[in-house]
C-alpha cells in the first residue's frame, strides 16, 4: 500500500468511530505540542518524515513542502500573523480597497458567553480568528445545538493553533470569535464550492477546487491551471472530484484580487468563494495542510509548485 493511501485509510477508519478519534487525535496533539515546545524545527522536519518516508531538505529546499517548512520557520514576517488571524484580515483587505470581498460582519467575541444567540439572523457562520477547522456553520439557528457550540467555541479559543503542528504565526495572533453571514448560492443549506489560488509573489499559478464540502472536514479536489483550460495532475485519486467543474462566474475577479492581496508573500493561497456571481473572501492561508501535504498532492504538484516559491532573506 502506497504511503497516501495509508494516511487516507487511517483517517477514514478514524472518522467512523468518534472516541477513537478523540483519542487518537488528543494523544497526537499532545505529542507533537511537547516537540514544538523543545524544537520547532525537530518538529517539522519529523512531521516530514512521516508523512513522506524522507527527512525534508530545510538548507536546501526544492519541493513545496521543503519550502513552505523553511518559509513558516524562518520569514516570520508579521504580516503572516496579521492576515492569517480571520479577523486582522479584514483590516488588511480594507486598506487594499477590496472592502466588497468582505462577508457582512455580524459581531466580534471574546468567549462565547459574550454571543447573544437571540441577536444573531437565522443563519450565520462563527470562526476563531486564531487557528484552522474552528468553525460552526449554521443554516438554520432553530436546529442549532447551542450547548455544544458553546463547548466548541470555548475548547477552541483556549488552544493554541501553533504547537501541535509547528505553525508558528498562529501563535502570534490574539483569539477572538468572528459571526460572519452564512455563504451560499442556493436557497438549499450547502456549502459553496470553495476557489483556493495558489498565488507566488502576487502572481497566481493555478485553483484547486474543494467540492462536496463538509464543515472543518473532507471534499473532493480538483487543481485547474489559471486559464481554467486545464485539470492539472497535482491531487492524489483517492481525493479527486469525479466530473470536471465549471469556471466560477467571478473567476476573473478572483484572480485579479488573490494577486493584489498576495503581492507581499513568497507564497500564499489565496480561499474565494464565487457568490451570485462576485468574489467573496475566505482566508489567506500560509501553512496549507501544515506544510504537509502529502494526504492530498502529488510528487508532480510537490516539483512543480516548489520550484515557483523564492525564498527572501529569513526573518525571524
Amino acid at each position: 500500500m502506497k504511503r497516501n493511501d495509508k494516511v487516507l485509510a487511517i483517517r477514514t477508519t478514524l472518522a467512523r468511530c468518534a472516541p477513537l478519534k478523540a483519542a487518537y487525535y488528543g494523544l497526537y496533539s499532545g505529542s507533537m505540542s511537547v516537540l514544538c515546545h523543545l524544537s520547532p524545527i525537530f518538529l517539522n522536519r519529523f512531521r516530514h518524515r512521516l508523512a513522506w518516508g524522507r527527512w525534508p531538505n530545510l538548507e536546501q529546499p526544492t519541493t513545496f513542502d521543503e519550502k513552505l517548512q523553511w518559509l513558516n520557520l524562518f520569514w516570520q514576517h508579521p504580516l503572516k500573523a496579521r492576515c492569517g488571524d480571520k479577523f486582522a484580515l479584514r483590516g488588511f483587505v480594507e486598506e487594499n480597497q477590496l472592502n466588497h470581498l468582505l462577508p457582512e460582519l455580524f459581531g466580534v467575541y471574546h468567549s462565547s458567553e459574550e454571543i447573544c444567540l437571540d441577536n444573531l439572523p437565522d443563519r450565520f457562520v462563527l470562526k476563531c480568528s486564531h487557528g484552522c477547522k474552528c468553525n460552526v456553520f449554521c443554516p438554520e439557528k432553530r436546529r442549532l445545538d447551542w450547548q455544544q457550540t458553546k463547548t466548541n467555541l470555548d475548547s477552541w479559543m483556549n488552544r493554541d493553533f501553533s504547537m501541535p503542528a509547528g505553525e508558528l504565526h498562529y501563535g502570534r495572533m490574539t483569539p477572538c470569535i468572528i459571526c460572519e453571514e452564512f455563504l451560499q448560492n442556493s436557497t438549499e443549506n450547502t456549502l459553496p464550492l470553495d476557489y483556493k489560488v495558489f498565488c507566488f509573489g502576487g502572481r497566481a499559478y493555478c485553483t484547486m477546487v474543494a467540492t462536496a464540502r463538509e464543515a472543518n472536514g473532507t471534499a473532493k479536489l480538483a487543481f485547474y491551471d489559471l486559464e481554467w483550460k486545464r485539470k492539472l495532475p497535482y491531487c492524489i485519486p483517492e481525493l479527486a472530484a469525479a466530473d470536471d467543474i465549471q469556471r466560477p462566474a467571478a473567476y476573473e475577479e478572483i484572480v485579479n484580487c488573490a494577486q493584489t492581496l498576495s503581492r507581499p508573500f513568497p507564497f500564499v493561497r489565496m480561499d474565494f468563494y464565487s457568490i451570485r456571481g462576485r468574489a467573496r473572501l475566505g482566508e489567506m492561508t500560509f501553512t496549507p495542510g501544515a506544510c504537509v501535504s502529502a494526504d492530498y498532492m502529488t510528487e508532480c504538484a510537490q516539483q512543480e509548485l516548489g520550484r515557483l516559491i523564492e525564498l527572501p532573506d529569513p526573518i525571524t
